[in-house]
């Protein structure tokens, strides 16, 4: 047996020791770099003081990634997320320096931002230094209002959250890291498009990438309201209300009921919660349950409803403990009978426009409060009063300014095309997106129909796919409408609507392109309709290319003659279908899209906007307009 002298075993013990201390420092280090608690939810997030992050942040492009991952693809422990310097005396060299880097500003995508970045996928880094006072007894959150499409946040070093889709909000607990006087915060963004993603690969909108919406700081208090539904109730029988002739009071015919449920993190059983409409001197007041919910309900004299023509909001004050939030919300109700849209009890015709969030003038992802009233106010201008915001969650913004301005709203969830349908993840990234956008826009009045998709393919594992949507969206909030923008077949000169699909909704939406991708404009004039469902039917796309200021015959394609002649045949046609409730022709706006590259007319732009990028009206608009004003289409209401 070999003996050694104690002093090389005692120095051997050291080194083994050390040795293992540094590789359960590193696989702290990696643990505590992969390990991130699940962003939050929160309804009215805008509506909570906020320390805004918005402005430069430097900017490091990562193609290969090697800010994040090892070259053997594990998640470093020293990545770019640290905020390193370079030439610090370092026992490995930092090859990244945000302090050198140049910058993108945030809410944007960077690919308008720099033309080296125009046609980029892949992962960027973005770092910001800001300065902050936290307060006692408070949590805060760092407000992402959408980054695409997956992305990673550290504060100081630590990982706080990741997130997976690019059109909905979220919010990582950021109390533990955070600290009095400077801090940082590091995010990498990457816009990689896969097969197993909600959109998949291909998609006939730009595919911006980066934080393209509003990031911020909110502080709420420890123990804080994260979820609201407040709404009006037209069914008493729901909350065992005797019928209102019951009573015999006169103007009894006034009083209308407001029902709510609040949930409360960190609250205690008992707890209680109130709501509380000061204009109508209405308040209401529960406890929590073991739930973290409370049932809260206000009878109200004088409410006046929202709709287009009076889109009245009301300030409306939730309290809790130390925690107050005040939104502003319009009450209306919105249901179908037979083949009719009711809203407030009343049919109604759809007269839209389908948008997608691209800025005006300056093209990329739209995020500007003069974003949203640009767009929105040319959809009133042409006499709108329903707008359909494809074809994923448009934001806060957005939805506001439709508030405001009394615009009806179909929000879509980005199940679009040919996704992965009979993939099990892919409908839980569906679920998490459809969770996101009602729970954080369940309130916004303007909103009546939950979109589930568009253009799919009509087979079992899809129709599978859409009904578990469907059938969830109900569960969080039954208070509006389904419906999705389904495809149709033709027969001859007949167009038929029969997607098993339809059996799942409660409004159908088409959409149709007689005149462009099919046959010619004159075709719709003696085109018929067979629609298998005695529901409301929206014709939710039409319409064709033009390039602003090219003219020519009516039969001249790519000429803004062309696009007037599908407008006028298309309305003539959809005029004579019995069950129309709607439509929102595509589109008001024209936008980006890799899939039209055709020189010198489309140049990376899809053309069928109404209005050009720069803000020049077609024709078509006018005819739409004048069809819209004079209420040539549609059924009387």
């Amino acid at each position: 047996m070999l003996h050694l002298p104690a002093r090389i075993i005692a120095r051997a013990t050291a080194l083994r020791s050390a040795n293992l201390a540094i590789i359960g420092a590193l696989v702290l280090a990696v643990c505590t770099a992969s390990a991130a608690p699940a962003p939050i939810v929160l309804t009215g997030a805008d509506r909570r003081p906020a320390t805004s992050l918005n402005g430069d942040w430097a900017s490091i492009i990562d193609p290969y990634f090697s800010g994040l991952f090892s070259f053997h693809h594990q998640e470093k422990a020293n990545g770019f997320f640290l905020n390193r310097k370079a030439g610090h005396d370092d026992s490995f060299p930092t090859e990244y320096d945000f302090s050198k880097a140049p910058t993108l500003k945030v809410p944007g995508d960077w690919n308008t931002q720099r033309e080296s970045l125009f046609f980029y996928e892949g992962p960027v880094w973005y770092e910001r230094d800001f300065n902050y006072q936290p307060k006692e007894h408070t949590r805060i959150f760092l407000h992402v209002g959408a980054a695409n499409y997956r992305s990673w946040f550290w504060v100081n070093g630590q990982k706080v959250c990741e997130h997976e889709g690019g059109f909905t909000s979220f919010n990582c607990d950021v109390t533990a890291v955070i600290h009095a006087g400077a801090n940082f915060v590091v995010a990498a963004v990457d816009n990689t498009r896969h097969e197993e993603n909600v959109p998949t690969l291909q998609t006939d909108w730009w595919n911006y990438g980066g934080l393209t919406r509003a990031v911020s700081l909110i502080e709420v208090p420890e123990t804080f309201i994260d979820q609201y539904d407040v709404h009006l109730n037209d069914r008493p029988e729901s909350r065992n209300i005797p019928d209102r002739a019951d009573f015999g009071v006169v103007g009894f015919e006034e009083l209308a009921y407001i029902d709510c449920w609040v949930h409360v993190v960190g609250g205690h059983f008992g707890d209680k919660v109130q709501v509380e409409i000061p204009e109508l001197k209405s308040k209401g007041l529960a406890v929590l349950l073991k739930d973290g919910r409370a049932r809260v309900f206000l009878d109200v004299l004088g409410l006046r409803r929202w709709s287009p023509e009076n889109p009245k909001l009301y300030k409306v004050r939730i309290t809790t403990g130390q925690d107050v939030i005040e939104d502003q919300i319009g009450f209306r109700t919105v249901e179908t009978r037979g083949t009719q849209i009711l809203l407030n009890g009343k049919p109604i015709f759809l007269r839209g426009i389908s948008i997608h969030a691209e800025a005006p003038y300056r093209t990329g992802r739209a995020n500007t409060d003069n974003d949203a009233e640009t767009l929105l106010g040319w959809a009133k201008e042409m006499g709108c009063n329903f707008v359909r915001l494809a074809h994923y969650p448009h934001d806060e913004t957005m939805l506001r300014a439709a508030d405001r301005m009394g615009l009806l709203v179909w929000s879509e969830n980005p199940v679009y095309w040919a996704l992965q349908f009979d993939n099990p993840k892919v409908l839980t990234k569906a679920e998490q997106q459809l969770d996101e956008e009602i729970g954080t826009s369940r309130n916004h009045p303007a909103i009546i129909l939950w979109s589930m998709a568009n253009e799919t393919p009509n087979n079992e594992a899809r129709t599978q796919f859409i009904q578990t949507l469907a059938a969830r969206a109900r569960r969080l909030d039954p208070t509006r409408l389904i419906t999705a923008a389904l495809l149709v077949r033709a027969d001859g000169h007949t167009k038929i609507v029969d997607d098993s699909l339809g059996k799942a909704l409660d409004v159908i939406g088409v959409n149709e392109y007689i005149g462009w991708y099919e046959q010619h404009p004159e075709t719709a004039d003696v085109t018929e309709w067979r629609i298998d469902f005695e529901k409301p039917l929206i014709v939710s796309e039409f319409g064709g290319d033009a390039k602003a200021g090219m003219h020519g015959g009516d039969n001249d394609r790519w000429t803004e003659e062309y696009q007037a002649n599908i407008f006028r045949h298309q309305l003539g046609m959809l005029n004579r279908i019995p069950q129309l409730r709607g439509m929102s022709p595509w589109l008001l706006m024209d936008f980006r899209s890799p899939n039209r590259p055709l020189v010198g007319i489309q140049d990376e732009f899809n053309r069928k906007g109404l209005i050009s990028d720069q803000g020049q009206k077609k024709q078509a608009f006018f005819i739409l307009q004048k069809a819209y004003k004079e209420k040539t289409v549609g059924k009387p209401e």
